[in-house]
């Protein structure tokens, strides 16, 4: 670490995610599989959505978004987690940990603020439909993802700098597969009342602000959709919303549990385990859900496999 905190540790060693010998490379396959399809599915949703101009909507414009920072968080940290299955030591420089852990506040940041911008794109579309084309004009598009990736910046510098702050004295282990926040509150030789409350405002802030828009907007959405006269009508429109729901229900429900619990109530063993639903199978499940729960892009799909195959 720098020297103007006088810590004497210049790296830490990452225990991972297990220490039985006879799982690691099980998992390493496992984790393995869950990033190659990571990657083929976030990619591929944002080359067909690039590739199709029907899809050029500030809807699929948020969904291009969210799959860049899915794929974006996931390579943050499943290529190191993958590393501890494989090695005897997992070995992070300080400067490596601390990079580490901004990029992985910054997606998580954005992910909660982007996935906030869909509910209330959802929101307009479906409570005002007149306006929707005045209301989410591509200026007001550009602003919400400004503000996305502002949230994100803010959120990833207030806890980067509460790490920084801390001293690290001898003991380098970090109790997790990554450079999160509590194992290295909990590492640290330094770390106060203060710094704890500072993670836990900055993370309510982080889930807060983006569940009280998201349940405003679906509280609406539901009011909406009960004044709709046809089946046919009031199904479209939970199908539209369907697949956010979902993702939202993931994203949020493991990070709440995740990090706004006290640890006394979770280990940090547990916790470790927790953070595998919106570090790694959220990631992963976000395109399956957007594709196979939405008719526009099996549509687009459908289209740009047949002029592959076909041209």
């Amino acid at each position: 670490m720098a020297a103007d905190n006088t810590s004497s540790v210049t790296e830490f060693i990452l225990v991972g995610l297990t220490d039985q010998p006879g799982l690691q490379l099980p998992l390493f396959f496992l984790f393995l599989g869950f990033y190659v399809v990571t990657v083929v599915g976030n990619l591929g949703l944002i080359t067909l959505i690039g590739l199709n101009s029907h899809l050029h909507t500030p809807m699929y414009l948020f969904l291009f978004n969210l799959s860049f920072i899915d794929f974006s968080y996931s390579s943050v940290i499943i290529p190191k987690m993958l590393v501890s299955f494989v090695s005897k030591k997992n070995i992070i420089s300080h400067t490596g940990c601390m990079t580490q852990l901004f990029f992985f506040c910054f997606f998580v940041f954005c992910e909660s603020f982007i996935l906030s911008a869909m509910a209330y794109d959802r929101y307009v579309a479906i409570c005002k439909p007149l306006l929707y084309t005045v209301t989410m004009s591509p200026q007001v598009c550009l602003f919400l993802l400004l503000g996305v990736y502002g949230m994100g910046f803010g959120g990833a510098i207030a806890h980067t700098g509460n790490i920084l702050s801390l001293i690290f004295c001898a003991d380098n282990l970090v109790n997790h597969y990554m450079c999160d926040i509590l194992p290295l509150l909990e590492l640290s030789c330094n770390s106060s009342y203060l710094n704890i409350q500072a993670v836990f405002i900055i993370v309510a802030f982080g889930i807060g602000v983006p569940v009280v828009t998201i349940f405003l907007s679906y509280g609406f959405i539901l009011s909406s959709i009960s004044h709709i006269g046809s089946t046919e009508g009031r199904s479209k429109a939970f199908s539209t919303c369907g697949s956010h729901i979902l993702a939202v229900s993931l994203f949020f429900g493991s990070g709440t549990f995740a990090y706004l619990k006290p640890p006394s109530i979770i280990p940090l063993d547990q916790g470790k385990v927790c953070t595998l639903f919106y570090t790694i199978v959220v990631p992963m499940s976000n395109p399956l859900i957007y594709s196979l729960r939405n008719k526009d892009v099996k549509l687009a799909m459908k289209k740009c496999l047949s002029k592959k195959f076909f041209s």
